[in-house]
């Protein structure tokens, strides 16, 4: 029987599919989570960055409410925005998320990227993103990994959080903070997929006792519908479904080539967070346990490798920010 959940550092147990709730609307987030409750999904991904803490929360307490799961059932992730990498300002946001979530507790914080933007008040500026004002004013802050680290690790002793990690990591910064992290680095979050395997960063974190989630698991996918140089590099890349190595694993194993491109990850051990606003491919996505890939299926797409990244900062930002240089 394939494993379907994977163990972090921490102790905690994480579903290896969830739902990712990047791109999801805010005014459709809270049916979309109920709906994906009922299919059968227990780890939701988001962020502060996502816009969506709120609304998703409502439609986990919602199928809470109606007995459908309990609260221990679910495992939320959720990320910590650029903007707010100091100290007082990263315990603050914690708090401020876990209470829009309203769920008592978050399963997995992460640092979202390894680089710190200046402080905008959340009251002044809700959604920042990587821009300080309406005119795509971009400033970086001079704030150590270590500071807003170790804020986590306060968010873990207060009880706010129940294992922390990190996202957008490379193997240095993760080098770096195994040396001086007190709670456990349970999980890294990158962009993973055949066109960006990163073995290397992969088998470090692994080696390491950190679990690995991979987004944008269908590549350039995920990228199209973005608008200027977001999608840029999608538009020219033959989009992965095509792609004959996964089309001939999904022939043989009468699957989707998006159940193949999944269990490609998690068949070795790397936990996916794929997102679909379709009922049945909803279900689909979770069924990626019941078939298992042939070595040399998995080596021949991971041989799909360009390096290509599609969320990069130092690409689409019109002020790079070489967060992958």
């Amino acid at each position: 029987m394939a494993k379907d959940t994977i163990t972090l550092a921490s102790g905690h147990t994480m579903p290896l599919v969830g739902f990712g709730l990047w791109k999801v609307p805010r005014e459709t987030a809270a049916e979309t989570v109920y709906n994906a409750i009922k299919v059968g999904y227990r780890l939701f991904d988001g962020a502060y960055d996502y816009q969506n803490e709120k609304e998703a929360g409502e439609g986990i307490r919602r199928a809470i409410d109606e007995g459908l799961v309990k609260r221990e059932d679910i495992f939320i992730t959720t990320k910590l925005w650029n903007n707010y990498h100091r100290r007082e300002h990263a315990l603050a946001m914690a708090k401020k998320q876990n209470e829009a979530w309203g769920l008592g507790y978050i399963d997995l914080y992460l640092i979202h990227f390894p680089c710190a933007l200046k402080y905008i008040d959340p009251a002044v500026r809700p959604y920042p993103a990587w821009w300080m004002d309406d005119a795509g004013t971009i400033e970086l802050d001079k704030v150590p990994i270590r500071e807003t680290w170790e804020a986590l690790e306060t968010v873990v002793d207060q009880g706010i959080a129940r294992s922390i990690g990190v996202s957008n990591f490379q193997t240095q910064s993760l080098y770096d903070l195994l040396a001086y992290a007190r709670h456990p680095v349970s999980s890294l979050q990158i962009e993973h997929h055949p066109y960006l395997v990163q073995p290397g960063l992969v088998a470090m974190a692994q080696e390491h006792g950190i679990a690995v989630t991979a987004y944008s698991s269908f590549g350039p996918q995920s990228f199209l519908e973005l608008p200027g140089g977001f999608s840029q590099k999608a538009k020219v890349t033959t989009l992965l479904f095509d792609a004959e190595p996964v089309q001939a694993a999904a022939r043989r194993c009468q699957v989707t080539p998006a159940q193949v491109l999944l269990r490609w990850a998690t068949q070795r051990g790397i936990a996916v967070i794929p997102k679909s606003n379709n009922k049945e491919r909803l279900q689909q996505n979770l069924q990626v346990a019941g078939f298992d890939l042939t070595k040399e299926e998995l080596d021949a797409i991971s041989a799909l490798d360009k390096g290509l990244r599609f969320n990069d900062p130092g690409f689409y930002l019109a002020k790079p920010i070489y967060v992958f240089g």
